[in-house]
Order: structure tokens, then C-alpha cells, then sequence
């Protein structure tokens, strides 16, 4: 018996008309979809006329799903996995069941589109060569400022998720960890009817926020410009310098790693490196 497919299908963050022809065609054929939220998904096949069975998926219940889903993929049914809005596993379920399908050898399909982070991320007139998705911030204020420390000094464009009970805080805690003056964007209620764009510094946005003008309603993607000054004042280092003097304290596959993580040399070529330095060493 063939095995079946795990489809991922991306589902409308807002305007039901972004469920693309492809992602219509996969959820009417599937034997099953794994949804998040049962009634929510519900509401959107029918909206597009889609008879299908559903079985809910979320951080609930999903280490005892996981093994009932993969036994019919086993079995060669073929099975749609979906979230509430979105691209699953961004910030959604769906983890567990990818990993086991990887582990268990079966097929798993993208069915690209709608994507909250990518719509916002093309709309915010900030640098999208290099980002970072960190996603949601703890909510507890203290373990949230930590982190936003800890992102500061961030180089590459960096990318938040937030909710209207947390937006009040999470911005005025942004301004304060990395400045008034720091470019950003919020997008608002993504594609929306009350969809808002709104372009400027933290400091203004803040503002925005408190006078109103950036309303306090719905789900919010943020996305600041990185910190173009991060280690200005540190003196430079050589990799090869740098990796011999850790080799000197650590393991070499430890001390590739620094090296990797600080240099954003790709870590292959650092430990082929490591490995040449151990070979002169060596041979000395």
C-alpha cells in the first residue's frame, strides 16, 4: 500500500480570498484536516463549499494526535495540515507532527501562501536581506525586557509578533531597550478591513500608540531595523586568529562554533579550518 502525503497549507490571515486555487484543490481531495481549531476551519471550507473530515490539531492534544495521524498516512490516507490563520508552525502547532513524518520516512508537501511575518516584513520599507523571526515575547514584564536586552544589539532586521493585550506594554518596553530613534514598522489586522501600516520610529509609533492614532485592536506584527552600531567599538579579530587562540582552551568542534557564531563564517568551512590548524600543530 502506497503511504499517504502531509500537506502544510497555508490558510488566509484575514481576507478569505488569499486561500489560493491550489490550497482549495488540496483541502477538498485530502482524506483528512488537521486543524487547530475545528470551528474555525470549518467556517472557511464552507465558506468555499468544501465537504471534508476534521480532526483537531493543537498544543493541547498534539503529542496524542500526533501518533493517530502518522498511522493514517501509514495507512495511505492523505492528510492537510492547517492553523487558524497562516502558515502552519509559524508560531502555530505542528512541530511534533512534521518531525514524526520526517522520522517515520513519509512524504510531506508546502502548500505555500498567506504569511503574517512575509506580508509585513514586504510592506515596511526596512532591509530584507538578513531577518530574524523571534516571534512572540514572553509575557510576564520582567522576562520580557530580559529578552529585548538581549535583542538590542541585534544587527539584522528583526521581526515580533504581539497581541492587543500586550501591545500597551511591549512597544514603550521596545523604546526603552533600544531607543526612541530606532526605525520600525506595525502592521495591524494584516489583510484586514481595518488593516493599518504604519511606518516610523519606535519613539513615534509610542506615541501613536498612546494618542490613539495606532489603534490597540486585533494582532500586530512589528518589525524594527537592526542595530546598524552593534560592535562598533570592539576591536576586530581575524577568524583564523580568533580560532586559534580558543583552540588553545577548548574543543576544537566547541571553538568552530564560536568562531561560526561570532564571524557568521558557514560553520563547515570553520571546522575544516579548525581541522587544518590541528593538522599544522601537528606536524610542528
Amino acid at each position: 500500500m502506497d503511504q499517504g502525503t502531509l500537506f502544510v497549507v497555508a490558510t488566509p490571515i484575514g481576507n478569505r480570498e488569499d486561500l489560493s486555487p491550489r490550497a482549495r484543490q488540496v483541502l477538498s481531495q485530502v482524506d483528512l484536516i488537521a486543524a487547530e481549531d475545528t470551528r474555525h476551519t470549518g467556517r472557511l471550507l464552507s465558506h468555499f463549499g468544501i465537504n471534508a473530515r476534521l480532526l483537531a490539531l493543537h498544543d493541547h492534544n498534539e503529542e496524542q494526535q500526533v501518533p493517530v495521524i502518522i498511522d493514517r498516512l501509514r495507512n495511505g490516507e492523505s492528510v492537510a495540515l492547517v492553523s487558524d490563520a497562516g502558515t502552519p508552525l509559524i508560531s502555530d502547532p505542528g512541530y511534533r507532527l512534521l518531525s514524526a513524518a520526517h522520522a517515520a520516512g513519509l512524504t510531506t508537501s508546502p502548500i505555500p501562501g498567506p504569511s503574517a511575518v512575509i506580508s509585513a516584513l514586504s510592506v515596511a520599507g526596512l532591509p530584507s536581506d538578513a531577518f530574524v523571526f523571534e516571534g512572540f515575547l514572553p509575557a510576564k514584564a520582567q522576562a520580557r525586557k530580559a529578552r529585548l536586552a538581549a535583542l538590542a544589539g541585534e544587527r539584522r532586521t528583526l521581526i515580533l509578533l504581539e497581541s492587543v493585550h500586550k501591545i500597551r506594554s511591549t512597544i514603550p518596553d521596545l523604546v526603552e531597550s533600544m531607543g526612541a530613534d530606532r526605525a520600525a514598522f506595525v502592521g495591524r489586522e494584516m489583510t484586514k478591513l481595518h488593516e493599518q501600516c504604519v511606518h516610523g520610529t519606535l519613539g513615534s509609533l509610542a506615541e501613536m500608540l498612546a494618542e490613539g492614532v495606532l489603534v490597540a485592536k486585533g494582532e500586530f506584527v512589528l518589525i524594527i531595523h537592526g542595530n546598524q552600531n552593534a560592535g562598533d567599538d570592539l576591536p576586530s579579530v581575524a577568524a583564523d586568529v580568533l580560532l586559534r587562540e580558543l583552540l588553545r582552551e577548548l574543543p576544537g568542534s566547541k571553538a568552530a562554533d564560536i568562531v561560526s557564531r561570532v564571524t557568521g563564517r558557514k560553520r563547515n568551512d570553520v571546522y575544516r579550518e579548525m581541522l587544518s590548524l590541528k593538522d599544522e600543530e601537528a606536524a610542528d
